[in-house]
């Protein structure tokens, strides 16, 4: 049985995350803009780490494209979240548990934000 490389599983994983965290962004910038009464501020920071993730996402993909991995379904589960990808001709399968995506969007949004990833680890 062939099975990914881990740096193909990386690649894949980032696919499903980098999505999940441009919603995040996108539904705290709603939240703010309409709950402080200076969001702007804010609003460029929200905007400039979106900005940064879809360009990673942009390039996600293309590395995708050029070592032949494609993510062919993606369902919700009660578990988490089930992708189905076709890597250099071989079905693959990654099942991410919501824990695993909710502690590891965290931090990837903390990179995007500029904040001390540190500060995460030591909750």
């Amino acid at each position: 049985m062939h099975r990914a490389e881990s740096q193909d599983n990386m690649l894949v994983k980032s696919y499903i995350l980098l999505p999940l965290i441009l919603t995040a962004f996108e539904r705290d910038a709603t939240i703010m803009s309409k709950g402080l009464r200076t969001p702007e501020p804010y609003m460029e920071v929200l905007h400039n780490a979106a900005n940064t993730a879809t360009a990673d996402l942009r390039d996600v993909r293309a590395e995708m494209r050029s070592r032949g991995i494609r993510v062919y379904e993606q369902q919700r589960l009660e578990a988490g979240i089930e992708a189905k990808f076709i890597c250099r001709g071989y079905h693959e399968r990654m099942l991410l548990l919501d824990d695993v995506i909710a502690a590891q969007a965290a931090v990837q949004m903390r990179k995007y934000l500029g904040l001390d990833l540190t500060w995460a680890m030591r909750k």
